[in-house]
């Protein structure tokens, strides 16, 4: 059946269970409510999708937030079209119907990338995604390219995303909370599970997330066997230390304060040592 001829069928709420593994959260927030209200004025204007998986009984694919809006509102049923394509087609499906979402999390992202990922390679793809490196030219395109086609995000963007599924739970959520960088994020995805649980004790205990220069010299100690706790510390203390920068004081300010027979350098040594004096008095 063509999509064009495909028939909007009113299903019943409790029919429709939710996709197995949906990497995207339904948040009751403002959002929703903004949702829930419209639907009530105008009702549900784009059918959810959804695919037969048993007798009477149906897995969502698409429009998981529309179906909770209409929950809240206390609907019965809703708007739906089934589509009967198995489970990799509805990943993919699922994947691409919420790029359009305002706010994905970094690890929302990561996990529906690493899903369509495995479920193109079951459909045939090619399987050389993690050993292409970023900007490499291909003669033919490679998983990573694939998801980029329908994808808001780069190949190497996703490439990136993709290693934040290898980050500690911990580790992840700091991501979510933006204290750390995807970029640096994807570098510290090469640590080992019990580097990564070092790396937490450290930031915690020194409220300091690495640098992206930071989180790749890390990465290049784990890959030599050489990064430990005392390393990390010392990495992640250093963007603790004042930037450099230089002070410039006319010279029109300071030449009224001393004798014309002084020199630049005269006067550098007599401001230094008041300054020392200064500092002692403190």
């Amino acid at each position: 059946m063509s999509k064009k001829s495909e028939v909007i069928n009113h299903i019943e709420l409790k029919k429709i269970i939710p996709f197995k593994d949906h990497p995207f959260q339904v948040r009751e927030d403002e959002e929703m409510n903004m949702l829930a209200e419209s639907i009530g004025m105008v009702g549900v204007l784009v059918p959810i999708i959804v695919r037969p998986i048993q007798e009477d009984k149906f897995e969502l694919i698409s429009g998981h937030r529309r179906k909770h809006a209409c929950e809240m509102l206390g609907y019965s049923s809703i708007p739906a079209i089934i589509r009967d394509i198995d489970r990799d087609e509805a990943i993919v499906m699922m994947v691409d119907s919420n790029y359009q979402r305002e706010e994905i999390l970094p690890s929302e992202r990561a996990k529906a990338y690493k899903m369509k990922l495995e479920a193109i390679k079951r459909q045939g793809a090619r399987n050389d995604l993690t050993s292409v490196q970023v900007g490499q030219k291909l003669s033919k395109k490679t998983s990573r390219d694939l998801i980029a086609e329908n994808s808001p995000d780069s190949s190497s963007q996703i490439q990136r995303y993709l290693r934040l599924n290898e980050l500690i739970p911990e580790l992840l959520q700091m991501v979510d909370e933006k204290r750390i960088a995807l970029t640096p994020a994807s570098e510290l995805s090469f640590l080992s599970k019990e580097e990564q649980k070092m790396l937490l004790e450290e930031i915690e205990c020194i409220q300091a997330t690495p640098s992206l220069s930071q989180a790749q010299r890390m990465k290049s100690l784990s890959k030599k066997g050489l990064l430990d706790a005392d390393m990390i510390t010392d990495i992640l203390l250093e963007q603790k230390k004042p930037e450099c920068w230089n002070m410039v004081i006319p010279m029109n300010k300071i030449t009224k304060y001393f004798p014309k027979s002084y020199t630049p350098k005269d006067m550098e040594e007599i401001i230094i040592d008041l300054l020392g004096k200064w500092a002692r008095d403190l």
